[in-house]
């Protein structure tokens, strides 16, 4: 092959390449919605289930001592591999972003038409709206589903404690503050699990 038969092979695998990453990014976009529609799914299913539950006061505290840490755990398994979706997402736009900005160097006029830049994770979130600082990880929907598992964990705790006290002290002080200690530890936990995840995509090449 010559040089012009090889620049025509690799325009054309690198269109080939664009496709797939596109297609690869829209499956991750898929599975987490799919992923986060079970959990809301499992989480508005359980509430049903607990108004319920609720009219019957014998086999409300084991249900509830059955439930919401199975679905706690849920939670867990979710927001890990909505991590991961995440993080395979940037991937494939920073690599589309990529095969993009060499295109834009083929001709004087092609920047019109792919764009500029030479950050490849700014142009990856820039097409997803998205610009890229400290807080961009708090708009994710691992995020989302993290704040929302934080609050059952958060309340499952504030229940535990409030059924371990005795009767004599109703107060609800130490339940809901233990509660939202617990929910907030949970958020933190995960955002410091995000990022650490998410950290590697922001180094340049």
């Amino acid at each position: 092959m010559d040089d012009s038969d090889r620049e025509s092979a690799f325009l054309a695998a690198l269109g080939n390449e664009y496709f797939v990453l596109q297609s690869a990014a829209s499956t991750t976009v898929s599975e987490s919605s799919t992923r986060a529609s079970l959990y809301v799914f499992s989480l508005s299913s359980t509430l049903v289930a607990v108004g319920f539950v609720s009219q019957t006061e014998r086999a409300f505290g084991p249900f509830l001592a059955v439930v919401l840490p199975t679905l706690f755990v849920l939670g867990i398994f979710t927001t890990v591999r909505l991590v991961d979706t995440g993080v395979q997402n940037v991937s494939y736009l920073r690599a589309m972003a990529r095969i993009r900005r060499y295109w834009a160097d083929l001709a004087p006029d092609a920047p019109a038409f792919f764009g500029t830049g030479h950050d490849d994770i700014h142009a990856a979130l820039a097409s997803l709206a998205v610009s890229y600082g400290p807080i961009a990880e708090l708009f994710t929907i691992a995020s989302m589903i993290a704040t929302v598992n934080g609050v059952v964990g958060g309340t499952g705790v504030a229940l535990l404690v409030s059924h371990l006290r005795s009767d004599s002290d109703p107060g609800l002080a130490l339940p809901v503050g233990l509660g939202m200690v617990t929910g907030l530890v949970v958020l933190a936990t995960f955002l410091v699990y995000q990022h650490h995840r998410y950290q590697p995509l922001a180094r340049t090449e």
